[in-house]
């Protein structure tokens, strides 16, 4: 017999598993194996999205923070005037103290509809890119003046600190707020311990000044916020420094806002008194000047 007369049976077209479809087990499998990788993949990626937001906000802060350290040289050592604030109390905000030369003249960042206060702004001329006053975690939207979401993002997401050149009172009593004028006064805290511009709560941000009422005030309740910082970052904010560097803030607790002069609970007091020490305070319940 012929090595080609094997009566070995052929298999007939159409049989076996070669080219045929999945079974509905196989699909469903298939389906489950995509859904657990993209369960374990999808918060990685969420985190990488959220810490390449937090880097672009640092980033920003160290190009306004350059900014300021600039007007400081051209000037003489002093600071950025600070004067652009409203009068907040427990019903909201209660008018403009003050509308003068500032870093940024706005009065209320909710509703400015163009970046007119920006490019007035003292700091503008030394970088004129308008997105570094925007954090891009900041979602917030513009509103109209009775408080109507619009869809416009925000234009601007940070503040300053009183301590810096701050607006140093005006209300009918004249009371006053310890700030620095000038870069070399600044001694407790160190530069290197003093924020200057913070990434600010959508919820409170009015005025272009970061207030907050120092410890041992004789005036003010010092465990409440006037200014309450953001969340946004991983239930952090980041902060410049005057020395010229930038950091990422962890908060205890979560940054919500319920209403204006909002007392502090006792499990965030360690968040308020981390930012009242990045700040100037008065001494013994007296009075520092400016």
């Amino acid at each position: 017999m012929s090595k080609h007369g094997s009566s070995r049976s052929q298999k007939s077209p159409g049989h076996g598993r070669c080219g045929s479809a999945f079974t509905l087990i196989e699909l469903l499998v298939v389906i489950a194996i995509i859904s657990i990788l993209a369960a374990m993949l999808l918060p990685a990626l969420s985190r990488a999205k959220d810490r390449a937001r937090t880097l672009v906000c640092l980033s920003n802060l160290k190009q306004l923070q350059l900014c300021s350290h600039l007007y400081t040289t051209d000037n003489n050592d002093f600071f950025v005037p600070n004067n652009s604030v409203v009068n907040i109390n427990s019903s909201g905000v209660d008018g403009a103290l003050t509308n003068g030369l500032s870093w940024l003249p706005d009065q209320d960042a909710r509703s400015e509809m163009n970046p007119s206060n920006i490019i007035t702004g003292l700091l503008y001329t030394y970088n004129s890119s308008l997105p570094i006053y925007h954090c891009p975690a900041d979602l917030s939207t513009l509103q109209t003046p009775d408080g109507q979401p619009l869809p416009q993002l925000r234009w601007r997401s940070y503040n300053m600190s009183q301590s810096i050149n701050g607006f140093p009172g005006g209300d009918p009593e004249n009371v006053y707020l310890p700030s620095w004028m000038k870069f070399t006064q600044v001694v407790n805290p160190a530069p290197s311990s003093l924020f200057v511009l913070i990434d600010e709560s959508a919820d409170t941000i009015e005025d272009a000044e970061f207030g907050n009422p120092p410890q041992n005030s004789p005036y003010f309740d010092p465990n409440i916020w006037w200014d309450m910082p953001s969340d946004r970052h991983n239930c952090g904010a980041n902060l410049s420094m005057a020395d010229g560097h930038v950091e990422h803030w962890k908060w205890q607790v979560p940054k919500t806002f319920y209403e204006w002069l909002q007392t502090v609970p006792p499990e965030e007091m360690p968040d308020l008194l981390r930012l009242q020490a990045a700040m100037k305070q008065f001494s013994d319940g007296n009075y520092i000047g400016p």
